[in-house]
């Protein structure tokens, strides 16, 4: 692909998240607490869950280690993050829901699937054919050093928070529960948060358009969903917490 086009997709990627933003904050994705038959055909949530994650981890480990740019240390570190990332989201996390019996919209499979496509697509091309500046001495960078605190402090964070609510109901226990512990006792939604920061961290310590287009695409993605999670919360419990935000600590 040339350059020039390969840039203006993903520009062009980064303005569709953001016209989308104000449509996307005023639909409630119907899956988790929120599933909704009105969506269509349903399909099993694990499945679904395997189905559209994979792009991320397939495609974008396709384009890196058959593209044509040299791979440097740096740039193996940026792709073992992400394959890290996206091996337990996909392979792992999906297994460890309770999750029996329950089930998502085809629907919002497929628009996961697209997304997943083209974020694996845009960066694991870029990192594995255009990427030239990922020399030894990236590593020693700012960027890089701040880049990978914030993803390794944003991944801790996501992990931990999904910890806590697939272990808040013992086995056989049905219905929600006010989650609690860790920074639940800020915001309804700690695990978006990290994930938030862990792109922020990618897109800091790639310095690149495709790791902004993903950054950008998570928050237009979870920022809604985080917002949607914490009015439920206030609207189902009449206990639950007044001074805890959505999302991000004392602001949202």
């Amino acid at each position: 692909m040339n350059d020039s086009l390969f840039y203006f997709f993903v520009y062009v990627w980064i303005g569709v998240a953001l016209i989308s933003f104000p449509v996307i904050i005023r639909i409630i994705a119907p899956y988790g607490r929120h599933t909704s038959s009105k969506w269509g055909a349903m399909i099993n949530n694990r499945a679904g869950w395997i189905i559209m994650e994979s792009p991320a981890l397939l495609v974008f480990a396709g384009f890196y280690l058959f593209g044509n740019a040299q791979h440097t240390i740096a740039t193996w570190v940026f792709f073992g993050l992400w394959m890290f990332h996206y091996i337990n989201r996909t392979l792992i996390f999906p297994f460890r829901l309770r999750t029996k019996g329950k089930k998502m919209p085809l629907m919002i499979v497929f628009m996961a699937l697209l997304f997943n496509l083209v974020n694996g697509f845009i960066n694991g091309y870029y990192l594995g054919s255009l990427a030239t500046i990922y020399t030894q001495v990236w590593l020693t960078d700012p960027r890089f050093t701040i880049g990978i605190i914030l993803f390794i402090s944003g991944m801790y964070i996501n992990w931990k928070s999904d910890d806590i609510l697939i272990h808040l109901r013992k086995p056989g226990e049905t219905g929600y529960i006010i989650p609690t512990g860790r920074l639940f006792r800020y915001i309804s939604c700690p695990n978006h948060f990290g994930e938030i920061i862990e792109w922020m961290g990618f897109a800091i310590m790639t310095w690149s358009t495709p790791g902004l287009a993903f950054f950008v695409w998570t928050v237009v993605n979870l920022l809604p969903r985080a917002l949607h999670h914490h009015k439920w919360y206030k609207d189902t419990f009449t206990s639950y917490p007044t001074k805890r935000k959505a999302v991000i600590p004392f602001v949202l």
